[in-house]
């Protein structure tokens, strides 16, 4: 690995590879943020090369055009041209700054190229979730089962150690105290290149770790809410899911309330590899979001951190207004995605030993500023890459929250591809309000069910 732009980290390595608890960084290594490291652990400064910037605090100015309360948002970078394209032609001049997905799509598609825009750090964060996270750095850790300890409303591992740390980051991610898409949308395209709607309806996520009203550690990561009003088949069905901050020996809570039914439901099946009815089978539970769930199942190995090609500040794809031009035969239009060269840490999982998954191995590519993953490489059981996908960021600039909603996977061996939880013209809400507790519960559910 030749252009690895951080040593690894010996010792995380190790105890990682032996799957031991980690302590907190001391206060003398914790001097590195806001220093060396930005206040979240992302490296201050630009690459040598000058094609990543020193990082300034990231984009907090809306751009002209931009409606105060609007969920949609105007791209701030929709002037710029693209500095090169990369496809299957020039693959070998920029091999060892794309995933192993990236280049197989090339490789598959004479026709597919990705058009490298200029770098723009625009991540950015509120005051508390940076002296929160902060404060972390010499507080949180792992404990005998990986789960996070001590830590709360902050990236709890800003100068991590292990793949588990740099999961746990990812998870913890701030994407605003509460977001909600009012009308996702989730697409399968065919190998015929046909495209389907495969799930539509409203999305909503809140985040009670960074509820900064709390003293005492968290007990619940996030709760999440999909109520689905399309297409016909689904319409009035809901989900519902609690995702521990420490699992421990517990499992994901869900619940789904089927209109054909009548009656809510337990639904704990609604997690791993069970094959995700919004992609109409596509992807598993787990590949929402890139990545979600207990982390059981897998030991995550940090490799390092790299520059890599990756989606970035994708604010023409996300709020799109014509699905019909974005998800074309074979591949995402290249012209509506923005690639930029980042930093990611990397992070291999592997399935352990006993423990069952159509996933035998993955590569995660996370953001050093905004903890999102925006890459992924993910192997079958016999070894071959199978379903790579992208997580498309768009920094919602004007309340500070890097969010990446979109998310979806290529499957190589069908030709096929999906995209779920793409926002279009109905955009993305960031509030600091959060629902009720009476609003996330199954008669809360029933009571709110079409029939």
């Amino acid at each position: 690995m030749k252009k690895l732009v951080t040593a690894l980290i010996g010792a995380g390595l190790l105890s990682a590879a032996i799957g031991i608890a980690h302590a907190a960084v001391t206060a003398e290594e914790a001097k590195k943020l806001g220093t060396t490291l930005t206040l979240v652990g992302a490296e201050k400064a630009g690459n040598k090369e000058g094609t990543i910037p020193e990082y300034t605090g990231g984009l907090t100015t809306p751009p002209a055009g931009f409606v105060k309360g609007s969920n949609v948002r105007p791209d701030p970078f929709a002037n710029e041209k693209p500095l090169f394209s990369i496809d299957a032609k020039n693959i070998a001049q920029y091999a060892d700054n794309l995933t192993e997905g990236t280049k197989a799509l090339m490789k598959a598609h004479a026709d597919y190229r990705i058009d490298v825009y200029k770098t723009h750090r625009t991540a950015a964060y509120p005051k508390f979730v940076l002296d929160n996270t902060v404060k972390n750095a010499t507080k949180a850790t792992l404990d005998e089962n990986g789960d996070p300890r001590g830590a709360r409303a902050g990236i709890p591992f800003p100068i991590p150690k292990s793949g588990q740390e740099v999961m746990v980051n990812f998870m913890a991610r701030f994407n605003g105290n509460s977001f909600t898409i009012p009308k996702y949308s989730a697409f399968n395209v065919d190998s015929s290149g046909k495209l389907v709607l495969s799930t539509q309806g409203t999305y909503i996520n809140e985040s009670l770790y960074y509820d900064d009203s709390k003293t005492e550690d968290p007990t619940l990561l996030a709760r999440v809410r999909a109520n689905y009003s399309g297409p016909a088949r689904r319409a009035g069905e809901q989900i519902m899911t609690q995702e521990m901050f420490a699992y421990g020996d517990k499992g994901r809570r869900a619940w789904q309330y089927l209109p054909g039914q009548r009656r809510v439901r337990l639904a704990p099946d609604l997690a791993y590899d069970t094959p995700n009815s919004s992609t109409s089978g596509m992807s598993t539970y787990d590949d929402v979001s890139m990545y979600n769930g207990k982390m059981d199942r897998y030991d995550f190995k940090l490799i390092g951190k790299k520059e890599m090609y990756v989606p970035y500040n994708t604010y023409k794809f996300t709020y799109h207004d014509k699905a019909e031009d974005v998800f074309q035969a074979k591949f995402i239009n290249p012209s509506i995605v923005r690639w930029e060269l980042h930093r990611v840490w990397v992070v291999e999982a592997k399935l352990k030993e006993g423990k069952r998954h159509i996933y035998s191995k993955r590569t995660f590519y996370i953001d050093e500023d905004s903890w999102n993953i925006l890459a992924s490489d993910q192997y079958d059981g016999r070894g071959q890459l199978w379903r790579p996908g992208f997580g498309y960021i768009a920094p919602a600039y004007e309340v500070s929250a890097p969010i990446s909603s979109a998310n979806g996977h290529y499957d190589l061996i069908a030709g096929t591809y999906y995209i779920n939880m793409w926002p279009g013209v109905g955009g993305v809400k960031i509030s600091d309000t959060r629902m009720p507790d009476s609003a996330w519960t199954p008669d809360s559910m029933a009571g709110s069910g079409v029939r």
